[in-house]
């Protein structure tokens, strides 16, 4: 089995910088203690990933960092925060992992990328008194993370350097992804948006309502879409009648969608509330999806093969690290999985 050096990971740049790496790491505000501690674990010790150590401080750090980009300041959902503990250990674990990865093969941190990067911290916080009290110390600390994460770089841009595939082989990848090749679905719409500002009050919301219930029924009786859309229509298409591009799914709001799937070419829909108010549309035409040839798409199959080619390298590097490396977790940071998880997992 590989042994890496012993080491520390280090987490969290400055925060750990304020707090010292080998202390309880202050947590972002608005994330509670419990939240990224909720079984009261008092290990000192979170991970031995060979012969290196990840803290307990270091992992409940990262944690909070996760729950707060993820969730921002809300409490992670109680069914999701056993597996979102997991996935988070895991990657500090691969963290460590794939820095020595980089070291045994050579790669050296980029100096001037890292100089670039403290002199940054030095420029934001230069009026910061405890920035100026504690610099030696922090930048003691900022300064392994700022390598380790040039070093991350450096090996996932020489794992993931793949060539541009032969012909055939971009052909084969077109054959077996086919559904990755198709031009989607497209329709070509005209609409009456009743603007409405999102925080008005429901009786705003029903007024607009009741008056797309009043055009609607002008519409049925026969009135010129346009001519309405040009006299009530917030939307920017108003100066064209109503008239908008064609558009496929992805570019409007879902809710449209479930209102255009039920129109044939020029119904006119219900009154549809959006986001910015309410609206009234007219299908006025529907082009079918189409497969789209490999002569067409030969460029797009070929990055795609090669994006997909890129990250199953990366994915078997890290399944051949963690396979090769003595790794040993304590259990008792992490909430049990739900009972339904362990079903899964057993099957």
């Amino acid at each position: 089995m590989r042994a890496l050096p012993t080491t520390t990971l280090r987490v969290g740049v400055l925060a750990l910088a304020l707090g010292g790496a080998s202390a309880a790491a202050p947590l972002p505000e608005g994330v509670s203690p419990a939240a990224t501690n909720p079984t009261g674990s008092q290990a000192t010790t979170f991970a031995n990933v060979g012969d290196s150590v990840i803290s307990a401080a270091e992992y409940r750090h990262a944690l909070a960092l996760a729950v707060r980009n993820k969730y921002y300041h809300a409490k992670p959902p109680e069914a999701e925060l056993a597996q979102f503990q997991r996935e988070v250990g895991d990657d500090l674990v691969n963290r460590v992992l794939l820095v020595h990865e980089a070291q045994r093969r050579g790669l050296q941190p980029d100096r001037d990328k890292v100089a670039a990067a403290l002199a940054r911290y030095d420029a934001q916080y230069q009026t910061s008194p405890n920035w100026q009290t504690n610099r030696e110390r922090m930048l003691a600390t900022v300064r392994p993370r700022l390598e380790s994460d040039n070093l991350l770089e450096r090996l996932t841009a020489q794992v993931k350097r793949i060539v541009e595939p032969q012909e055939a082989v971009a052909r084969d990848y077109y054959e077996q992804h086919r559904d990755l090749f198709v031009e989607p679905e497209q329709v070509k719409l005209s609409v009456i948006l009743l603007k409405v500002d999102p925080s008005s009050p429901q009786a705003v919301w029903d007024a607009a309502h009741a008056e797309a219930g009043r055009l609607h029924k002008k519409l049925l009786a026969g009135a010129d879409f346009s001519a309405l859309a040009r006299l009530h229509s917030a939307d920017r298409s108003a100066g064209q009648g109503g008239q908008m591009d064609y558009a496929h799914r992805g570019m409007l709001p879902e809710a449209l969608h479930a209102a255009i799937d039920r129109l044939q070419a020029r119904d006119l829909s219900e009154p549809v509330q959006v986001l910015q108010g309410v609206l009234l549309l007219r299908l006025d035409d529907r082009r079918a999806a189409q497969p789209r040839s490999f002569e067409q798409v030969r460029q797009r199959a070929a990055t795609l093969w090669q994006r997909d080619e890129a990250q199953a390298r990366w994915n078997r590097l890290i399944a051949e690290l963690r396979s090769a490396t003595p790794i040993r977790i304590d259990p008792s940071h992490y909430a049990p999985l739900p009972p339904s998880t362990h079903k899964a997992r057993a099957g």
